[in-house]
């Protein structure tokens, strides 16, 4: 199918998207507090601009959201990061979604921009096929991942009917990746 990118100003985001109608919505959204300018700045991304998509969509009838979140994501979190990752997650869940897919990878590896990382990021990113062999157990979902590999997740995700909510760490996002068949992977 033949799609045209929509390009709006994101106070127009809701009725966009709820008068595209999508079958399903993801959301991979989000950005740094250093690229944002302020917590403020970067909560009105990760929290608010997430939100007003996810409103359209569900006003429009879509009946499944599959959002990028992080591991750790946790509303009563001290870290104002995944403290606004887990807000946005309850968030969503009270938007009531037949099925909500909520996919918490670890540290994204892949190609970016030099000025888009911050030095842990940068650090975290080199460091991480060593890391990855220490952390076991419990500890699994906070290893590396490739972007590449969160994306055919999301897309293997989006055909999935079953309704309910749905958190994917790491090796439930690397199993669902998967399941993509080949052409899926070759559109990336």
């Amino acid at each position: 199918a033949q799609h045209k990118p929509l390009v709006a100003p994101p106070e127009r985001w809701t009725d966009i998207i709820a008068a595209e109608k999508p079958a399903v919505l993801i959301s991979c959204l989000g950005t740094t507090i250093r690229q944002a300018g302020s917590q403020a700045a970067f909560r009105a991304v990760d929290h608010d601009l997430v939100l007003a998509a996810a409103r359209g969509a569900k006003a429009g009838g879509t009946p499944h959201m599959i959002s990028v979140s992080s591991v750790g994501a946790a509303a009563k979190s001290g870290n104002f990061y995944l403290r606004t990752k887990g807000e946005t997650e309850d968030d969503l869940r009270a938007l009531g979604f037949d099925r909500l897919d909520l996919i918490r990878p670890g540290l994204l590896r892949g190609t970016r921009a030099e000025e888009d990382r911050r030095p842990a990021e940068r650090l975290g990113i080199a460091a991480a096929p060593l890391a990855n062999l220490l952390l076991h157990g419990r500890l699994r979902q906070y290893r590396g991942i490739k972007a590449d590999i969160v994306a055919q997740a999301a897309l293997a995700l989006a055909k999935r009917a079953a309704r309910g909510r749905f958190v994917h760490d790491n090796d439930a996002i690397r199993a669902a990746a998967r399941t993509l068949p080949q052409l899926g992977r070759e559109a990336l």
